[in-house]
């Protein structure tokens, strides 16, 4: 059963860098691909990163490239998301997903999302 928890977020200034983590119960992620998503209030739904099963990272959101790194530590069963140079419209609520099946592709992904969801962990970015 798949039971995502993310952690790591916070209330940090614009420039400063946050690393947020995702685990699955102490589960591998291996037969997943992964996605980090975010939603600021009143905005739609980004999807920010997304890893494929295979390792490769598949996307990443314009706004954040350069800035934002998705990776997996498989030993640690946990997946991150790096964030540098942190903005204040970088605020938002960050949620981690997991996909199975073939890779949707980050048009798919953007408007239906994945299969699994965490409850989230909120960034806030002061100016």
């Amino acid at each position: 059963q798949v039971q995502l928890v993310e952690s790591g977020g916070g209330l940090v200034q614009a420039g400063d860098s946050l690393r947020l983590s995702c685990t699955n119960s102490g589960r591998t992620f291996n037969d997943y691909h992964v996605g980090w998503f975010r939603q600021a209030p009143g905005a739609k739904r980004e999807f920010v990163a997304g890893l494929h099963k295979n390792g490769d990272v598949l996307h990443v959101l314009d706004s954040v490239k350069g800035r934002f790194t998705i990776s997996i530590d498989n030993a640690k069963s946990t997946v991150y998301l790096q964030m540098n140079f942190l903005k204040p419209e970088d605020s938002a609520k960050y949620y981690c997903a997991l996909d199975e099946g073939a890779w949707g592709g980050s048009s798919w992904y953007d408007h239906h999302g994945m299969n699994y969801w965490g409850k989230g962990t909120l960034v806030t970015v002061s100016s």
